[in-house]
């Protein structure tokens, strides 16, 4: 690394942390859209069915869009440490940052926020990801923070999850992320299948579906946590360590887990037991009372006439003009 008028190549300007993420934004304004969508037409909705169908509506949007919304978070695995570190490499100057580490299903961000931001007459607020997604090279990546001068807290805590790293945790963590993120499309679209059954009235199937979305978003979250080990490669500055657990994508993969398992429990059972309460919940009462209506309506138009009053209607046509024909 050469020098420029005596000082190191660090970026013009920070990276601000965590920038505006495109695809989560799409995805949240995509499901709000069609819950709004939804919401204007339940005043066309009679009777307590509304209520029933407002919930079906909130529980199945909101499941979909945290299976989807998680595959692009970068948050399943957090911690944060305050630590007194140098800033800079062959450098003996500290400075007092909050330094933060990201893991996700695709790569890391590392950020480093110093306390106060403004020091050593610099700003202090970077954010870096380091992705190791199917044709991403993490190590690349690595590299080209090394050229452009990231500060040492940065390349320090990314060196850790680099191949060449002895704490070995790349591998893990990479495999781990792609098993993650084939079981949640795959609960995605079992998720898609179910809301198709539920909309045609197989209730039976619909619940399978659900036990079945139920079973990947569970078999994904078991994947992720064997990924870690943090005991084994600990991310130390100076006296304190940077200790990680799991973020908020992780627990809110494993609510919606868990609200699709009991859903999935609760239509089964109800199909067995009580069919008559989840045709309710369904608002599939509707169809017997439609019958009824349909045969009291048939019931009031006049009856046709019968074969033997036809019969009688029926008169030899020298009865009905009796005369004599006028020979032309």
């Amino acid at each position: 690394m050469t020098l420029w008028n005596g000082s190191y190549p660090f970026y013009p300007g920070a990276n601000a942390c965590f920038p505006f993420d495109t695809t989560r934004a799409v995805i949240v304004t995509v499901f709000l859209s069609m819950l709004v969508t939804f919401i204007i037409i339940l005043p066309g909705i009679r009777g307590r069915g509304r209520l029933f169908w407002f919930l079906r509506l909130v529980l199945g949007l909101s499941m979909g869009a945290v299976i989807l919304t998680v595959q692009f978070t970068r948050d399943w695995e957090t911690g944060w440490v305050q630590a007194n570190t140098s800033y800079k490499s062959f450098s003996a100057v500290q400075v007092s940052a909050d330094i933060g580490l990201h893991i996700g299903l695709a790569g890391v961000n590392v950020t480093l926020r110093g306390t106060p931001v403004r020091q050593i007459n610099e700003t202090i607020d970077y954010n870096e990801h380091f992705p190791w997604s199917f044709g991403a090279d993490y190590d690349h990546s690595y590299s080209q923070g090394l050229q452009k001068g990231l500060p040492s807290p940065i390349l320090y805590v990314a060196e850790k999850f680099s191949r060449q790293s002895p704490c070995a945790v790349h591998r893990q963590y990479r495999i781990a992320g792609h098993y993650v993120s084939l079981a949640l499309w795959l609960a995605f679209c079992t998720w898609l299948i179910s809301i198709l059954l539920f909309s045609m009235s197989i209730l039976l199937y619909g619940g399978h579906m659900l036990l079945l979305t139920a079973t990947l978003i569970l078999f994904s979250l078991l994947f992720f946590s064997t990924a870690r080990n943090p005991l084994k490669c600990p991310i130390q500055f100076g006296s304190v360590t940077l200790r990680t657990g799991y973020g908020e994508s992780f627990w809110l993969t494993l609510a919606a887990g868990l609200l699709c398992l009991l859903l999935g429990l609760g239509i089964l059972i109800l199909n067995s037991k009580q069919p008559e309460k989840l045709k309710l919940i369904f608002s599939l009462d509707k169809g017997s009372k439609e019958e009824e209506e349909e045969v009291w309506d048939k019931s009031c138009l006049p009856a046709e006439p019968s074969c033997s009053a036809q019969e009688g209607l029926v008169v030899p046509l020298g009865e009905l003009c009796p005369g004599t024909a006028t020979r032309l």
